[in-house]
């Protein structure tokens, strides 16, 4: 039976999965920030990699330039993200060195 984890608009998935670290099946409290992005990569055991643009203002020329950043998230077996999906991912306690965040919904 999958639990409610607390975030609005994020569909409870209709798969089940036995993993410890998945927010709907597992113990993995979320909190903190909820983030889009885009799946760059999905080659490792469980984790994705998102991809995030965004715009930041030069003041100096008055224009905008584009900035990305790379954020490694788990990837719990019930949702099993592949690349070039659009995912909303929630931050979580570290998991790893790299990982503090979980997929939560793909779109």
């Amino acid at each position: 039976m999958a639990r409610n984890i607390g975030l609005a608009n994020v569909p409870i998935p209709s798969d089940q999965c036995e993993d410890q670290n998945c927010p709907f099946h597992g113990r993995l409290p979320v909190r903190g920030q909820v983030l889009d992005g885009v799946v760059i990569s999905s080659k490792m055991d469980r984790t994705v990699v998102v991809e995030r643009t965004h715009e930041r203002k030069i003041f100096k020329y008055e224009r905008y330039e584009k900035r990305s950043s790379r954020i490694h998230a788990h990837n719990p077996p019930c949702l099993n993200a592949k690349e070039g999906d659009t995912v909303k991912i929630a931050e979580c306690r570290p998991i790893s060195k790299t990982k503090s965040f979980v997929v939560v919904s793909v779109t």
